[in-house]
């Protein structure tokens, strides 16, 4: 087991880091969450020329054969500069989901993903329904094809999607379809969230939509989906956590209270250093996931520990960085608002903490 990075990690890592750092500034923060719709579509289209977003993607699909590892180092870049693009969603989960398993009109959606013609997006969460891997929503197949009913809540950038992948029962097994947002019986209403990214709630009355893979792969399929999405949001978390760490970091060697740098009060001291060891505590578990998963390996385990980590350590540093800033750190026109609001917002997205402790509970259950 080598988690020493590639040359193709490291070259990507960069790549996106300097996208980032010229586009994302803290005056852009701050018009983003003044804006209508928190999209930086600019970032997005900056992403899409310089080769980001097809890169992780399969050859067939326009894309360089990279892969898992590849995409969370992506991810981890975005989060570091709490990027209002749907790469998580739109790459890792559907584009990469149609290309391995869509037709080969699907799989134009894909490549449409990769070059930034076209976002996409999943839908998996639904009200009432705390296991996703058992979705409510139903679907049907009648003379005209199949035909979707039920909600789905908190869908990332439903609005600005041009397809949508959406998890739903078939005779008591679960399975995907991909719908058109615009379709007859869709309905997108949205959804104020904590950081105000551009989530949705679809309501489906009889929608048309295309089945994706078949209903013998769906479970596989939708496996797939909340594994890889509960790592990248991980990953996301985990980018997101290095960079306010860094920023509280900076604060306790700058700031002065009773003629003293506050990073040299014990109490200040004992709490970055819990945050450090949180944070390594995330980095291992993302790393060692996409390692498992890279490899073909068993790794549901490892997943679910990645994300209970995102969640728990989420929550420990987000405050801390707000405690330590003080009145500074609830202030909506500095940045670290915008760092524990993303963090807020990783931690509870597909579960929270608790969610994914007794999933692991249920694991190691099952081993015994």
């Amino acid at each position: 087991m080598d988690f020493t990075p590639t040359e193709a990690q490291q070259d990507l890592a960069r790549l996106t880091g300097e996208v980032c750092d010229k586009l994302v500034t803290a005056d852009r923060l701050r018009e983003l969450d003044k804006a209508e719709v928190r999209f930086d579509e600019a970032l997005w289209h900056a992403l899409a020329e310089t080769g980001v977003l097809a890169a992780t993607l399969p050859e067939a699909v326009g894309g360089s054969e990279l892969g898992i590892p590849e995409q969370t180092v992506v991810l981890r870049e975005l989060g570091k500069s709490v990027a209002a693009v749907p790469f998580l969603w739109s790459i890792v989960l559907g584009a990469s989901t149609l290309a391995r398993y869509g037709s080969a009109e699907q799989r134009e959606w894909a490549a449409k993903a990769g070059s930034g013609q076209a976002v996409l997006t999943v839908a998996l969460s639904e009200e009432r329904n705390w296991d996703p891997a058992a979705p409510t929503t139903t679907a049907a197949e009648d003379a005209d094809g199949w035909r979707l009913t039920g909600a789905k809540t908190v869908v990332p950038f439903a609005a600005q999607a041009d397809r949508i992948l959406v998890s739903a029962n078939v005779s008591g097994a679960p399975a995907v379809f991909l719908v058109d947002p615009s379709a007859t019986g869709v309905r997108v209403t949205p959804q104020q969230v904590v950081d105000h990214s551009p989530d949705a709630e679809i309501e489906f009355d009889s929608a048309p939509a295309q089945l994706v893979g078949s209903t013998d792969t769906g479970a596989e399929i939708l496996t797939r989906l909340l594994e890889y999405g509960w790592l990248g949001l991980a990953a996301q978390q985990l980018g997101t956590l290095e960079r306010a760490l860094d920023l509280v970091a900076e604060y306790g060697r700058e700031r002065e209270q009773f003629g003293r740098k506050i990073g040299g009060f014990q109490a200040v001291a004992q709490r970055l250093a819990d945050g450090y060891i949180d944070l390594q505590g995330l980095r291992l578990a993302v790393t060692q996931a996409a390692w498992r998963l890279s490899e073909d390996l068993p790794a549901a385990a490892e997943i679910h520990t990645a994300k209970f980590w995102a969640a728990e350590a989420g929550h420990r540093i987000a405050h801390t960085v707000v405690h330590v800033h003080g009145g500074v750190g609830i202030d909506r026109d500095h940045v670290v608002h915008n760092y524990f609001t993303a963090a807020k917002h990783n931690e509870f997205a597909l579960g929270g903490a608790t969610d994914h402790l007794r999933a692991l509970g249920d694991l190691l259950a099952e081993r015994d």
